[in-house]
């Protein structure tokens, strides 16, 4: 059997369950947990570059959606909460919509 070591969705042992396999789990630290969101980050970051058509873009941005929830709740606010600084940020710095590609700043 494949051993993974890795930071999985909470119904993902369930599905293995139903699969007529036996899924060998543990519950992580919060500094474990921590850890393996930032590395499940990079992976999904990956899986996202990589993905060859928006179908599949669009699938990897959910899992790194869902990953800055649960990064944004280890350091102590709610999505939501990061929701308003996010839109705080955009409000005072802008977003980037208008595709700006800052090359370089000169002296006066």
């Amino acid at each position: 059997m494949p051993t993974y070591n890795k930071l999985v969705r909470d119904l993902i042992p369930e599905i293995i369950y139903q699969d007529g396999k036996n899924p060998i789990t543990k519950v992580l630290s919060n500094e474990e947990y921590l850890k393996e969101v930032e590395r499940k980050m990079h992976e999904e970051l990956a899986e996202y570059l990589e993905a060859k058509n928006n179908v599949d873009k669009l699938e990897e941005l959910a899992d790194l959606l869902e990953l800055l929830h649960a990064a944004a709740i280890i350091h102590g606010i709610s999505p939501e909460k990061l929701e308003k600084l996010r839109a705080k940020k955009s409000e005072e710095r802008g977003g980037f919509a208008e595709r700006i590609y800052l090359v370089e700043v000169l002296d006066n």
